[in-house]
């Protein structure tokens, strides 16, 4: 990897900020106009290439569902005024609301308003994709102050045969073996659940195009479930060049970062995110891979089982501000971004840079010393240390992780260590 062609964390934190706040306002679901207007704002600062996967379509057990689009909602009171208005925020509107204009008396609307009653003065975030139903939401305090009477309630919504749209980057390296990075683009004005997501990745893929690399790195943007969905059943073929795979949301909050492993628990990219967080120092969780959470339950399904984990900072559901209107573009914050952006280039780094060696000089210790790889005063460095660590654990079995893992060394440590062995011949690249 050229670093060179790398920003420093802060200045990337506050890239990925301003493509956060210019995404946060679209109105996105699962499907419709919002998501090919999100990839219309990313397509500036990477090429993709664009998919759409015609409503009805199968993916595995799942059936693609029809396209929704939404215009303008409201709820009038009975003096006429608009107490709930869709142009205040998008997330007044439960996602796939079919469309509805009728009078209903306060206790008839009650059936459909959606709060959070923890959080009086926060507005929920709710869905109905695959069950047709319609709904508002609304803080707990607008709810409390609804006087009787009979409200008019309107919502300018399609639900129609469509697609739903998936987007993907490919970075080309010298190998056609790829890493994937998706992240899910189906959220309205939810910065950190998951803008956060969406505008670290299209970063990341613009650094990335600008370096060489060893892997292809490929960039799926899609809507949660459906869209991974749709693009494994579309891709079966050539999922065996996946060598690699992080899920990418909830990047921007303060809460350390958090690596969830693979369904394989000890593939190559777990174990990499392992090192770099324990390399890295600080607050951070390891977790073991439960099929709960985001997409990496579709690509470590039992019939894909992709070496995918995922990379996030608080995870989904575990901040108190998560799938509400508290989730804005206050709660994130450039450093944290930024912190992120680096975590995920140090991560990628390591997949690039780790390999196996042989050791040619195996029998005994061989002598540093004469090589110009030992000190002239006996009394042991950790650069010696990284030296013997390699040089006797490079058996062909262990690859450079693993002999980080089991040494403490730091990756850049051992990875320098293979470096000064082979240069002067007693390790060869396997």
């Amino acid at each position: 990897m050229d670093w060179e062609a790398v920003p420093a964390a802060a200045a990337a934190g506050r890239e990925i900020h301003e493509l956060l706040v210019e995404l946060y306002p679209i109105c996105r679901s699962i499907s419709g106009d919002g998501v090919r207007a999100t990839f219309d704002m990313l397509a500036r600062l990477v090429s993709l290439e664009i998919t759409e996967v015609p409503s009805g379509s199968a993916a595995f057990d799942w059936t693609v569902p029809r396209e929704w689009n939404i215009r303008d909602a409201w709820i009038a009171g009975p003096d006429g005024e608009r107490v709930v208005d869709f142009r205040d925020s998008n997330l007044h509107v439960v996602g796939y609301s079919t469309p509805v204009r009728r009078r209903l008396s306060l206790e008839e609307l009650r059936n459909h308003l959606h709060t959070h009653p923890e959080r009086p003065d926060w507005i929920p975030f709710r869905t109905s994709y695959y069950n047709e139903n319609w709904g508002f939401c609304l803080s707990q305090r607008q709810l409390d102050a609804l006087p009787e009477g009979d409200y008019e309630v309107c919502i300018d919504s399609t639900l129609s045969d469509g697609s739903i749209t998936y987007a993907e980057a490919v970075i080309p390296g010298r190998h056609e073996d790829e890493v994937l990075i998706s992240t899910y683009s189906c959220h309205p004005s939810l910065a950190n659940d998951n803008c956060s997501g969406i505008a670290l990745v299209a970063v990341l893929g613009r650094y990335l195009s600008r370096m060489r690399l060893r892997y292809t790195y490929r960039l799926l943007f899609s809507p949660g479930s459906i869209g991974p969905l749709s693009w494994l059943a579309a891709n079966e073929g050539t999922l065996h060049r996946i060598k690699h795979g992080l899920v990418a949301s909830c990047v921007g909050d303060p809460g350390g970062p958090t690596s969830k492993r693979s369904r394989r628990g000890t593939a190559e990219i777990d174990r990499a995110a392992a090192v770099v967080l324990r390399d890295r120092g600080g607050d951070h969780a390891i977790r073991d891979f439960v099929p709960l959470g985001g997409d990496e339950r579709q690509f470590c399904s039992p019939g894909i089982d992709l070496p995918v984990g995922a990379l996030s900072r608080t995870p989904a559901d575990e901040f108190a501000e998560y799938h509400s209107s508290a989730d804005d573009t206050g709660f994130v914050k450039a450093e944290f971004l930024g912190d992120s952006f680096d975590l995920y280039l140090s991560v990628i780094d390591v997949l690039e840079r780790n390999a196996r060696y042989e050791n040619l000089n195996p029998k005994g210790e061989p002598q540093l010393g004469k090589r110009g790889l030992y000190r002239g005063i006996a009394g042991g460095s950790n650069r010696e240390v990284a030296l013997l660590w390699a040089l006797n654990l490079s058996d062909g079995d262990h690859d450079l992780l693993a002999i980080a893992d089991r040494s403490g060394q730091s990756f850049s440590s051992i990875r320098a260590a293979a470096d000064a062995l082979e240069a002067v011949g007693l390790l060869r690249l396997l």
